[in-house]
């Protein structure tokens, strides 16, 4: 284990990390806020970036390596991020404010704050931003520096990138990180805009889109969307989160005018159809507790959007809804967005890939001489990558029963106790009943919160990067 070059790629991510919080620090400045929080913060990460990428290490960095780095990177990336919380003085505890910013960071969007429009703006701007810096990815944003400390940059973003396979938009994977990034700027951009047109105030408009784009769901308002009352902003908000739910190599394809490739999606159809799917059975479903279809459409559809992308923004408290609704939801948890997009959960690709492998063990049983392969897109579907969808699912599934009995010790019934632990490995954000959409996570144990924290990196690394981190075979020498 080549630890020392590990802690050097995590020095300059913090590097990077001490960079973004400036901008925090001149919204502060602009609102006339006590700017220390933030300039303390910036020291401290600073002087442990500038000590860590000064460290002397070889150059000798495998898959070992790349899966420890990104552990630990997003380890560190989550507790230096709880710097500006812990020393604004809103937040009680060290673990109250750690919680917060791995939620931030992971895009989760759980809150343990009970009044967030208390909280100065400049806080509030960073809960937001950090959102928008882990939506894409950090070391996706770092890629830019990694190739200088002569490394393969492609066991990083391998042990980060979401979904069952890892593939780049172009050859060099700083030349993809720059174009994600691009595409990931346009489309916030894009958003800020629209929602100002629409009437919300700038300040808002850079909050909510920001966690839209990184399907996080942090709000400045106690309320969230829901606050503002208006149908056309709730509309963009839904088009938006959905966007960033779907693969970025679809829009690449779209910009290369590739149009067919794109369209033939296999998960961009099973995601769309979820969507329309549950939005159509949730809105009957739901006609008894909204005054028409209308407005049962109109809740239904900001809220299937906001569980599928995991982003956790309410305009409604589905807490309310009848069970068959809330089971929906539930299952929309696990499904999760499309792979390569920001969003969190097991992603659509998956689940299509597991039903496809099902329906394949269906007909060899009743036709044992037949030969069937599963298609992904039209390409064969590797035997080794079917095998490690059903050990991911395994250690998903375990994961997510493994936090769920931790947090019940705190003597939450089992629906809080199992939505709490499903919601922070799909990086969802609200959970049932007390930590619902106008509930928080303020009532758990110090424990319980750190147990969630880990989950939420977990979950945002898709579990295995955290798993070679605790395993001790990692640590032996080779």
């Amino acid at each position: 284990m080549n630890i020392k070059l590990v802690l050097k790629l995590v020095g300059r991510v913090l590097l990077i990390e001490a960079a973004a919080l400036a901008v925090p620090l001149g919204v502060a400045l602009l609102y006339r806020e006590d700017p220390m929080p933030f300039l303390t913060a910036i020291a401290v990460v600073a002087l442990c970036g500038f000590g860590l990428s000064a460290l002397p290490a070889q150059s000798r960095f495998f898959v070992r390596e790349g899966f420890v780095a990104v552990g630990l990177i997003w380890i560190f990336t989550g507790l230096v991020g709880a710097l500006p919380f812990l020393l604004s003085g809103w937040f009680a505890t060290p673990m109250d404010a750690v919680f917060e910013s791995c939620s931030g960071f992971t895009t989760t969007g759980s809150t343990i704050l009970t009044d967030i429009e208390a909280l100065p703006k400049g806080i509030l701007f960073w809960r937001a931003f950090t959102h928008w810096l882990g939506g894409m990815g950090v070391l996706v944003l770092a890629t830019a520096i990694v190739p200088k400390l002569g490394i393969r940059s492609h066991y990083l973003t391998q042990a980060e990138t979401p979904g069952p396979v890892f593939s780049k938009l172009v050859p060099k994977q700083s030349q993809t990180s720059k174009i994600l990034y691009s595409m990931y700027f346009v489309l916030t951009a894009l958003e800020v805009l629209c929602l100002k047109l629409a009437g919300m105030p700038l300040y808002d408009s850079f909050i909510h889109s920001f966690s839209t784009a990184g399907t996080g769901g942090f709000s400045n308002r106690n309320a969230s969307v829901g606050a503002y009352g208006s149908v056309t902003i709730e509309m963009i908000v839904t088009v938006f989160m959905l966007l960033f739910s779907i693969n970025f190599a679809i829009y690449f394809l779209l910009i290369t005018k590739k149009w067919r490739e794109a369209l033939a999606s296999d998960e961009l159809k099973f995601f769309l159809a979820v969507v329309f799917g549950a939005t159509a059975v949730i809105a009957v479903t739901n006609l008894g507790t909204y005054a028409g279809i209308w407005e049962s459409l109109r809740y239904t559809v900001f809220q299937v959007a906001s569980i599928i992308s995991t982003t956790g923004f309410g305009t409604a408290d589905f807490v309310m809804w009848p069970q068959f609704s809330q089971l929906i939801v539930v299952l929309l948890m696990f499904c999760g967005a499309c792979a390569g997009s920001t969003g969190g959960g097991m992603k659509c690709s998956r689940v299509l890939l597991l039903l496809r492998a099902i329906r394949r063990e269906v007909h060899r049983i009743t036709h044992p001489r037949s030969v069937e392969v599963v298609k992904l897109d039209g390409k064969l579907v590797s035997e080794a990558t079917l095998h490690t969808l059903l050990v991911f699912l395994g250690a998903y599934v375990a994961t997510i029963f493994a936090a769920a009995l931790v947090i019940s010790l705190d003597g939450q019934s089992f629906a809080v106790s199992f939505s709490a632990a499903l919601t922070c490995v799909s990086n969802v954000g609200p959970g049932l009943e007390a930590i619902g959409p106008v509930g928080n996570f303020a009532g758990f144990s110090g424990l319980s919160k750190g147990v969630m924290s880990l989950c939420m990196i977990a979950g945002r690394l898709e579990i295995f990067p955290i798993l070679v981190l605790l395993s001790p075979s990692t640590w032996r020498k080779t």
